[in-house]
């Protein structure tokens, strides 16, 4: 019985990993590169054109770019997935493309048979990330069910700083916002690390948009 063959686009930023991709893939029966560009708006153009079954992403700036690249793709191509390819294991990095619609991620010391595998996988309904990385996705939604308990303990003032940090301001540039003085609002982020169980200032954010409350 003959395989169905995927239908792959790759967006990288790296000429030589995106020739390097195409030379592996294309040694694939069952895979067929419909299309490769860096990231541009034309490329949008491009993969919307082409009507691939899989993107290939080697960056993290098309998922958050003003186009919002995954979002708007997967709203006009059915069923389209999105895969992460020559990353680093960090765990941040990880949890932002999980949460932007990625799901497969593959690191930078991955072979050709496991980017190819992922591939499979990915197009056949399965979501994959390296082992390394499995746990960081249990602690995530650990911290999301401390957080919905948390969040509801939060006054409505540390959830209105929550959106000012969100913005990366500084306790300076916050209190001139909110007309309250620099001790208070350092008071108030302090009382929001411990109840939100956050390790930084960083952390308190990424618990909210986990339960998509910012």
């Amino acid at each position: 019985m003959e395989c169905a063959i995927v239908g792959v686009f790759l967006v990288a930023e790296n000429r030589l990993l995106r020739e390097a991709l195409i030379r592996v893939l294309t040694k694939r029966t069952d895979i067929r590169v419909v299309g490769a560009a860096p990231y541009s708006q034309a490329s949008l153009e491009q993969i919307v054109g082409a009507q691939p079954q899989i993107v290939i992403l080697d960056s993290m700036r098309p998922v958050f770019s003003e186009a919002k690249l995954v979002s708007t793709l997967q709203a006009v191509i059915p069923n389209l997935r999105v895969v992460m390819v020559d990353m680093d294991a960090d765990q941040g990095t990880f949890l932002r493309a999980v949460r932007a619609g990625v799901v497969g991620y593959v690191l930078k010391d991955a072979s050709a048979t496991e980017v190819a595998a992922t591939i499979r996988a990915v197009a056949a309904g399965e979501a994959v990330c390296p082992p390394a990385l499995s746990m960081t996705l249990f602690h995530a939604v650990q911290g999301r069910l401390v957080h919905g308990v948390a969040s509801r303990a939060l006054s409505r003032r540390e959830q209105e700083l929550v959106a000012l940090l969100r913005q990366r301001l500084t306790n300076k540039e916050i209190a001139a916002r909110l007309n309250l003085s620099e001790q208070t609002v350092k008071n108030h982020v302090h009382h929001m690390l411990r109840k939100l169980r956050a390790p930084d200032r960083l952390g308190i954010v990424e618990r909210y948009e986990l339960e998509g409350l910012v």
